[in-house]
């Protein structure tokens, strides 16, 4: 009768025992549980937030490419206009200027006032006026009063330019020191540049937005 009773002792404290290692076993297995869960959600955040970066990087890297291209399209169509305004523009002036030097009236005294500018300009010294053939003709009878009304003190010789030109008169200093071009070809030529930089500045005001690719 005792050895029955002392049997079932024993199973009741492996029962118990075995009840505790089972509890144990479960708080164990609860908290891994819940640490692989804590890790599983954090690196399925940190995926995201790196997807997160790498979509708004791509986005970013397209609508810049998007922009410049924009920007680079709409430089090359004010580099069209400007173009077309400033070859539009010097078309109707040279042919004013063709029609001028046709006329002799209209056309001595802009010659004379081109050499009056040129004589200013230049250092003391005899100078060369250059003209074109027709104009050589033109000019050379009475050609000392021209000078003496247009650059008085100033002695000129007169001479033919070695290139074709419309008009105009190229006066340098008989020695070559120094020259100011007064043709027509040159005039034209520095007005080209001051008239593509005037219509790029109205362009421009026009679209502030753009006033970068002035420099670009």
């Amino acid at each position: 009768m005792e050895t029955d009773v002392q049997v079932s002792q024993l199973e009741q404290a492996l029962l118990r025992q075995a009840e505790g290692l089972a509890r144990e076993a479960l708080k164990n297995a609860e908290a891994t549980r819940a640490r692989i869960l804590g890790e599983t959600e954090e690196r399925i955040k940190l995926r995201e937030e790196r997807e997160i970066l790498a979509a708004n990087a791509e986005a970013e890297r397209m609508v810049r490419r998007r922009v410049q291209a924009a920007e680079t399209k709409r430089a090359a169509e004010f580099d069209r206009l400007r173009w077309v305004l400033t070859e539009a523009v010097l078309s109707q002036v040279q042919n004013a200027l063709q029609g001028l030097v046709q006329d002799m009236d209209r056309y001595r005294p802009v010659l004379a006032g081109m050499l009056t500018e040129a004589a200013r300009q230049l250092p003391p010294g005899d100078l060369v006026a250059e003209v074109n053939a027709l104009d050589h003709e033109r000019l050379k009878p009475g050609w000392e009063d021209f000078v003496a009304a247009a650059a008085p003190g100033r002695r000129v010789e007169l001479s033919t330019l070695p290139h074709p030109s419309v008009g105009g008169v190229l006066v340098r200093l008989a020695d070559n020191r120094a020259r100011v071009d007064q043709t027509l070809e040159a005039r034209l030529e520095r007005l080209r540049e001051q008239m593509a930089q005037v219509v790029m500045e109205r362009l421009f005001a026009s679209a502030p937005d753009l006033g970068t690719l002035v420099h670009g």
